[in-house]
């Protein structure tokens, strides 16, 4: 009897360990399957065969595929990448016609309501900074090729495709691979789900985290990642990441996590009476990108497109007809702001969500006023009385002008939205003051002089334009007696007596 015993024990075990040597063999790429038929429960049937060539021709593909949701139920790579006869970015492999490229139309296969929330939004556009400025700046100034693998890479490009020979239907190297959320697909629709849900994991918790949108948002004209990473939110977010819960399915802030809001937090997900999104730019009161900021208002189409109407221009009402479609909805920039605060409010009181408001709207309107609306003014002067050219960036103001407003001036907007104490200021609202005084206004009067053999048109702008302005009269009249007793007294306290001679 023991002897059956052991016989029977020994058995075990060695089952037992070759079951775990088969795991070992097969490694973490076996990730448990989806019970049923291929074909019948799930998948299209082809599908397998894809499945299991990629399995040994590209490991690290697949091992991202079967531990992804779409792997784990069932979708294959036939459901996504199955292509139709005539279409330009169709070719035939191993006897299944395919496409390498997956648009948003094709998720939203089963991703309809993302679809048409992304479609319309500011993201599935981003390709339009190809008839741009900052595209002239880049294709003629820059170059081609820095455009190509720089700019596009975020924004978007238009992808082309072969048309003759064996490797028609496949993409052209020099528009792929793009991932840019505002890509321009063949099958007319905008962007790449990709972009944020790295193929082919597709995860929801990388999307979420800011990394992902700082692959983007990064850089000296829109520090968004740089500004979070500063921000109170950013540092608990670094230090509580184990806590927020990212591959959550509803995710919904102060219910699912409390430790931080990430830039998903606040523009897509849930949180309060706020439902998720894929329309990034709906909760956007004011828009910091151009020159001047301006609060926006938001005007949805039956087609799913969208545009903004700046505060003060008419806005059409629901049922109207606007840019060949008719109205279906009208958010205020009050409107929008709400949904934004909804998602505050799921962390934060009240007093602190005004005051963040208050505090964002004074900078915005400290750099609109003070800054970037006397300065636009004189160089519209100086185009209109033949001064400058009209012709972008061929005189050197022009390009003092486009980094005041461009990178410092964005800077300062941005880092105040996001609670970036030292973008708002150090490399905001300090730099665009020290270049307003000590480049632009330089050349400003240098323009003048070389049209006029003197400044007096120069002297004139600046009285015109920036005397009326109180924050400017330190530049006309020096500091005045009162401001610098105070510095020398809060000095000489912090000092000692004559520390400041």
């Amino acid at each position: 009897m023991r002897r059956e015993s052991r016989m029977r024990l020994t058995t075990l075990l060695a089952g037992a360990l070759a079951g775990l040597f088969l795991v070992v063999q097969a490694g973490p790429a076996s990730a448990a399957r989806p019970a049923g038929k291929v074909g019948v429960d799930w998948g299209k049937e082809k599908g397998q065969e894809c499945v299991d060539c990629h399995m040994t021709e590209n490991p690290g593909l697949y091992w991202e595929w079967n531990h992804s949701q779409h792997g784990q139920n069932g979708v294959n790579c036939l459901d996504c990448h199955e292509a139709k006869e005539g279409e330009i970015d169709a070719f035939m492999h191993e006897e299944a016609l395919i496409s390498i490229v997956v648009t948003p139309k094709d998720c939203a296969k089963c991703h309809e309501t993302e679809y048409q929330e992304m479609e319309g939004s500011h993201h599935a556009h981003a390709g339009n900074i190809l008839a741009s400025l900052d595209n002239l700046m880049g294709e003629v100034i820059g170059g081609p090729a820095a455009v190509n693998a720089g700019c596009k890479q975020c924004h978007g490009a238009k992808l082309e495709f072969i048309a003759e020979g064996k490797n028609k239907g496949r993409p052209t190297p020099g528009t792929w691979p793009n991932t840019g959320i505002g890509r321009i697909n063949p099958d007319d629709s905008r962007g790449s789900c990709t972009a944020c849900h790295g193929r082919h994991r597709f995860s929801r918790a990388q999307a979420r985290t800011p990394d992902t949108c700082g692959k983007c948002h990064v850089g000296p004209d829109h520090p968004q990642q740089e500004i979070y990473n500063e921000s109170k939110h950013g540092i608990i977010y670094r230090a509580k990441m184990d806590e927020m819960n990212l591959d959550s399915d509803k995710w919904v802030a102060g219910v699912d996590y409390s430790a931080a809001p990430t830039c998903a937090s606040c523009h897509m997900s849930a949180g309060g009476d706020e439902k998720k999104t894929h329309n990034v730019g709906e909760r956007i009161s004011w828009t910091l990108r151009p020159p001047i900021s301006t609060k926006i208002n938001l005007v949805k189409l039956e087609n799913g497109e969208e545009f903004d109407v700046p505060e003060g221009k008419p806005i059409p009402a629901v049922g109207d007809e606007a840019k060949g479609s008719k109205v279906v909805e009208v958010l205020t920039w009050k409107d929008r702001r709400g949904k934004m605060e909804n998602i505050c409010y799921g962390c934060h009181a009240t007093s602190v969500v005004e005051g963040h408001y208050m505090q964002f709207d004074a900078v915005v309107d400290l750099y609109n006023e003070k800054f970037a609306k006397p300065i636009a003014a004189i160089m519209g002067e100086l185009k209109e009385k033949g001064y400058i050219t009209p012709a972008p960036f061929d005189e050197k103001i022009e390009w003092v002008w486009w980094e005041i407003w461009h990178h410092e001036g964005r800077r300062a907007r941005h880092g105040a939205s996001m609670n970036g104490p030292d973008y708002t200021w150090w490399h905001g609202i300090y730099d665009v003051a020290k270049n307003t005084y000590f480049e632009w206004i330089p050349e400003l009067k240098e323009v003048a002089h070389k049209k006029d053999g003197d400044e007096k048109f120069a002297t004139a702008m600046l009285e015109k334009h920036f005397k009326p302005i109180e924050g400017h009269d330190w530049y006309f009249n020096g500091l005045s007696k009162e401001a610098l007793e105070k510095v020398q007294k809060g000095f000489e306290e912090r000092y000692g007596k004559g520390a400041l001679k």
